[in-house]
């Protein structure tokens, strides 16, 4: 097993992931509390999904999504792999945190939007006041409705991710959340 570092995971990723981390708590236990900061971190949390989707095709090597998606088949075979004790190590994202990384990115979105729709409707505020004041109220209602549910379902993605994260790190004996903050993991 070789002790060489190589970076892996650039400052636009990690700061990225941190601050996703932190506006997502801040987002998630001020749902109904302190409104200004819950829209705040939710706009926050809507710029950084936009910065990494852009950031997946431009960025670094590890970064793209070019570099670690792959098909559902793929994952599905990684996650029994992992069950068998037998999964091979990925420098970057492995197949199972490829699939979790776009379930997030397209969870926290939806929960962004819907967030702005129901913003609009309940405080006559943001991008979407105009279309959600004249839309009908079945609208609002599911907008509402979809906001609740994709920021649990999220919650839950969250808790699946940290338990790959530790399942990962204890099958390859390598510390994944010290990478996220150095940007550093063993080389191959």
């Amino acid at each position: 097993m070789s002790n060489e570092l190589v970076k892996v995971w650039d400052l636009p990723v990690r700061v990225f992931h941190w601050l996703l981390v932190s506006c997502f708590i801040i987002d998630y236990v001020t749902e109904d509390d302190f409104m200004t900061l819950h829209v705040y971190a939710g706009y926050t949390i809507m710029g950084l999904v936009l910065f990494r989707l852009v950031w997946g095709i431009i960025g670094t090597k590890h970064a793209r999504f070019s570099d670690f998606l792959t098909r559902p088949s793929v994952a599905s075979a990684y996650l029994k792999s992992i069950a068998a004790n037998s999964a091979q190590r990925y420098l970057g994202h492995n197949p199972a945190g490829a699939a979790m990384i776009l379930a997030l990115l397209a969870s926290l979105l939806i929960t962004c939007v819907t967030g702005l729709a129901t913003y609009a409707t309940e405080q006559s505020s943001g991008p979407l006041v105009e279309f959600m004041l004249t839309a009908p109220n079945f609208i609002y209602d599911a907008a509402e409705d979809m906001h609740e549910f994709f920021a649990n379902a999220t919650l839950v993605l969250v808790i699946f991710h940290v338990a790959g994260v530790v399942i990962a790190s204890l099958s390859h004996k390598e510390n994944l959340v010290l990478a996220m903050i150095t940007g550093l993991k063993r080389a191959e």
